[in-house]
């Protein structure tokens, strides 16, 4: 399996139901070790992606200046306190059934946009901290794990994201399908912005769906002139296509 490029250091740059609550979701029987850090996914695209078996033996690792008591900015986060109980087994399958990515990435992606300064990304301080940030994290995390996660989390975006736009491109679907797709993905990724503490309101969440609606009806109408195929615009009636002139 190839490594992440460059080196992992702290300058490196880088409304739902109550049946979808993470921590009633069922367990992984992937996950290992203390905080569940888990191989590769067998129906996941992470065939060549960094290793996925958590923190290094090494990677247990103390406050530099030698104190139990976390830093400041530490202490302030509350991005998960809404999972205080949760076990990562739970959190972990409750993302496998509806994502490619796993809890452990979820959560140090997640880090490392909040811990990002004008340098880098803070990399030793998230490891170190790891069990504070997130409840459902038990293990310290050397720089090099946190980086391999960040990396996994990046490459499956990527493939999911290609797979994605290509079945709405394909033809495969229809503007009704695309729609109805998109609600049931918009719903998972607001559940999970809900989880970390973002407060959305209604009508921002309508207007992102609109927005989002729009936006995927104009991909199918532009991959139909790719295609050279004739698409009829359900609201307004215009075709789109080989045909139109």
């Amino acid at each position: 399996m190839s490594d992440p490029p460059g080196p992992a250091t702290d300058d490196d740059p880088g409304a739902a139901t109550e049946d979808a609550d993470p921590g009633a979701a069922t367990e992984d029987a992937g996950g290992r070790g203390s905080d569940g850090g888990d191989g590769p996914d067998e129906d996941g695209p992470d065939e060549d992606g960094p290793d996925e078996d958590g923190p290094d033996e090494e990677s247990t690792a103390h406050q530099p200046d030698g104190s139990s008591l976390p830093p400041p900015d530490v202490r302030k986060y509350e991005r998960f306190k809404k999972m205080d109980g949760a076990r990562y087994e739970r959190v972990n399958g409750f993302l496998r059934d509806r994502t490619y990515i796993t809890a452990r990435e979820w959560a140090i992606a997640r880090l490392c946009a909040d811990f990002r300064t004008e340098t880098g990304v803070e990399m030793t301080k998230i490891g170190e901290n790891l069990p504070e940030l997130v409840p459902f994290m038990t293990d310290t995390y050397t720089p090099q794990a946190v980086n391999q996660a960040r990396y996994a989390f990046e490459e499956k975006v990527t493939k999911a994201g290609a797979t994605f736009l290509y079945g709405a491109m394909s033809g495969f679907f229809t503007a009704e399908d695309l729609d109805e797709m998109m609600y049931e993905v918009t719903e998972v990724a607001k559940f999970l912005l809900e989880v970390e503490g973002v407060d959305l309101a209604v009508a921002e969440e309508l207007e992102a769906e609109d927005r989002i609606s729009e936006v995927m009806r104009e991909v199918r109408a532009s991959s139909a002139d790719l295609r050279g195929e004739e698409v009829r615009c359900p609201e307004c009636g215009h075709v789109h296509g080989a045909t139109e002139e």
